[in-house]
């Protein structure tokens, strides 16, 4: 008879939470191996693109005898490219030159408004109302899911470079945030349509346990019970598992998911993996670990970025080792045309071909993944490819989510554009003037 062995988990000690940020740039001992002109560099952008870095990310993710290109660190520190080189540079004069921290906000307010700060109509179109009074802090842009973003959680516990909210993390006037529970509650319990609800941020497992279940416990009652999925969307897996692990209420925190599940409710872990070398570490796999024992799902999500994950082989690997860890991946996203994307875009082609190359690596299981998908205004349109149809080469392509739920899984083509990078550089082919939904789209944003 086979022994069967237990393996026990790794013992995992507490560890004290330690950020740095733009200001403290210079105290970051492992930043010391770097040149001063790249440490320069980095000071520019980080003043106009938000910068936030922890202990447990630079010195146990990072392999730093590959820096610049190790993929955690272009992740997490900013790189000179990442600004349009005329902001870069009227930045860096000011800093090379006398100034005061008034001039330099001033200059990266303004340069942050150059870079499109609130794409695809998150601002204009996608917030609701309760009474006619808008509700700041939502956004319900399909049917059947709200999107809530608390100020307890509008932070994370380290910032993506790449982040397609940014402007989240640079001042009161940018951001987009609510500290209403029962305004959500009355939202909610209006509207049963809405299935799903998706707390995001920043990231609300930077929130203490207690104010997360304001939230998230009243939604157990019997008039919620049209919400069938809570959603929590999170980087914290990669950026501080200790989250689960050691901190003071982490048991609180697993015990209140629990608590959701068992009364009912998918609860979803939408977390954000963009490579590989996320996942290697005990505690984040003690952490992964610890979840799914609450009976939450966790699935996994990330867009496609250059200098990071540009690689099918990359990606291939990074959706076995979450399938093996028992997580569900879930989509690939084009990078946003918002904030740093001059940097991280990849031409949409290129894109669907590291897709493509990838997918087909791995077995039917880690083929749970969709993508990739442009979260652009009308819906989150899915490139399914380059073909050629009667004589012309086009892309196809078709809504996976759409602002009318009619528009969902309806195929569409455009011209080939080896350039596109965003579904605006795209036009329809085959002589049509418009693509199908344009027409609606545009009396819906007149109507917004």
């Amino acid at each position: 008879m086979q022994q069967v062995i237990n393996v026990q988990p790794p013992e995992i000690m507490p560890r004290k939470f330690k950020v740095y940020q733009h200001r403290q740039l210079d105290k970051i001992e492992a930043l010391q191996r770097v040149p001063d002109d790249m440490r320069f560099e980095m000071k520019v952008v980080a003043n106009v693109l938000p910068f936030r870095v922890n202990e447990y990310v630079f010195n146990e993710l990072i392999d730093w005898e590959n820096v610049p290109n190790d993929p955690i660190f272009q992740l997490t520190f900013p790189q000179k490219d990442m600004l349009d080189p005329s902001a870069y540079q009227r930045m860096a004069d000011l800093m090379s030159a006398k100034h005061s921290t008034n001039d330099v906000f001033d200059l990266a307010t303004q340069l942050r408004e150059e870079m499109n700060p609130h794409p695809a109509g998150q601002m204009q179109m996608n917030v609701p109302h309760v009474d006619g009074i808008p509700l700041p802090g939502m956004q319900h842009k399909y049917r059947e899911t709200v999107l809530f973003f608390p100020s307890q959680g509008q932070y994370c516990h380290s910032y993506c470079t790449f982040c397609f909210r940014w402007a989240q993390f640079v001042g009161k006037a940018m951001r987009f945030n609510s500290n209403d529970a029962e305004l959500l509650h009355r939202y909610l319990a209006s509207h049963k349509e809405i299935s799903d609800l998706l707390v995001t941020g920043g990231d609300p497992m930077v929130m203490r346990t207690r104010k997360l279940a304001q939230y998230l416990e009243k939604l157990t009652e019997p008039e919620f019970e049209h919400v069938q999925t809570i959603r929590i969307g999170t980087k914290s897996l990669t950026f501080w598992p200790y989250r689960y692990l050691t901190d003071p209420d982490a048991d609180q925190l697993l015990a209140l998911l629990e608590r959701l599940v068992n009364a009912g409710k998918h609860v979803s872990i939408m977390a954000h993996f963009n490579h590989h070398h996320e996942m290697r570490t005990d505690v984040c796999q003690e952490a992964i670990r610890r979840l799914r024992k609450t009976g939450v799902q966790i699935r996994c999500q990330a867009p496609l970025l250059r200098h990071i994950n540009d690689d099918a082989d990359a990606w291939a690997t990074m959706w076995n080792q979450q399938v093996k860890l028992g997580m569900v991946p879930y989509y690939m996203f084009v990078e946003r045309d918002t904030g740093a994307k001059r940097y991280f875009e990849v031409p949409l082609e290129r894109t669907w071909e590291i897709f493509r190359d990838a997918y087909k690596q791995v077995s039917g299981i880690a083929r749970t993944v969709r993508g990739p998908s442009m979260s652009a205004g009308p819906g989150k349109v899915e490139v399914q490819g380059v073909t050629e149809i009667a004589g012309e080469k086009v892309f196809a392509l078709r809504f996976i989510q759409g602002r009318n739920p009619d528009w969902v899984q309806r195929p569409f083509f455009a011209k080939y554009n080896p350039d596109a990078t965003w579904l605006h550089h795209l036009e329809p082919a085959f002589g049509e003037k418009k693509f199908f939904f344009e027409d609606e789209y545009a009396q819906m944003s007149q109507m917004d």
